[in-house]
């Protein structure tokens, strides 16, 4: 296509999806495009370049055979010679600025390019940084999260161990309690079967082995 600074200028870039910035596919496919215009500006420039300079080169040679000529046919028909119009000189100014023009469109296509890619650069090394301290961000919350939960878990075993052992001394009280209890009662008993037993001549209950 046919692209000139005004497109350039204009362009729009559609936004991408679930990220900011430009779409970098499309804005390379762009920049290719203003590397072909580029590269035909250039070809034409050289070409409008050639042809002044043999249009110069050709106008230099063909001005003294045109001025001998010019003067032979003023001494065959008059006498007297005429003062004959000099020739309007070919101005090449218009022939000139369309390169200088040229060259000027293409340093603008170059600086836009040029800061297109900048900023597209500048971009993705935001993101870049910016994703990165979000993942910084993101693993000491967790890190954090973890420990919280650690210290949380430990301080419960804790108190269930603390719980744990002070029934296991309950229980190992009642035991030897309960011992005591049913010790004191047998050799009650016990006792209480010798002292029945004696009176009426039996043997005591230690005799017979209780």
């Amino acid at each position: 296509m046919a692209l000139t600074p005004d497109d350039v200028v204009t362009k729009q870039f559609q936004h991408v999806r679930f990220k900011e910035g430009f779409d970098p596919d499309e804005v390379d496919d762009f920049l290719d495009e203003i590397v072909v215009e580029w590269r035909k500006t250039i070809a034409e420039n050289d070409e409008l370049k050639a042809k002044l300079a043999a249009y110069e080169s050709g106008a230099a040679e063909s001005a003294p055979a045109s001025e001998a000529v010019v003067e032979e046919e003023a001494v065959e028909v008059a006498p007297e010679p005429e003062t004959q119009p000099e020739p309007e000189p070919v101005s090449a100014a218009p022939a000139a600025e369309t390169p200088s023009g040229s060259s000027a469109a293409t340093a603008g296509i170059i600086e836009l390019a040029q800061r297109l890619h900048d900023e597209h650069v500048a971009e993705g090394v935001a993101q870049r940084d910016q994703l990165i301290s979000d993942a910084k961000a993101q693993a000491a919350s967790i890190v954090s999260e973890a420990e919280t939960r650690g210290r949380e878990e430990l301080e419960k075993l804790d108190r269930e161990r603390t719980v744990l052992e002070s029934r296991i001394t309950e229980l190992r009280d009642f035991e030897r309690d309960y011992r005591s209890q049913l010790r004191s009662y047998i050799e009650g008993k016990l006792r209480d079967l010798e002292t029945t037993a004696t009176p009426s001549g039996s043997n005591p209950v230690s005799a017979i082995g209780l």
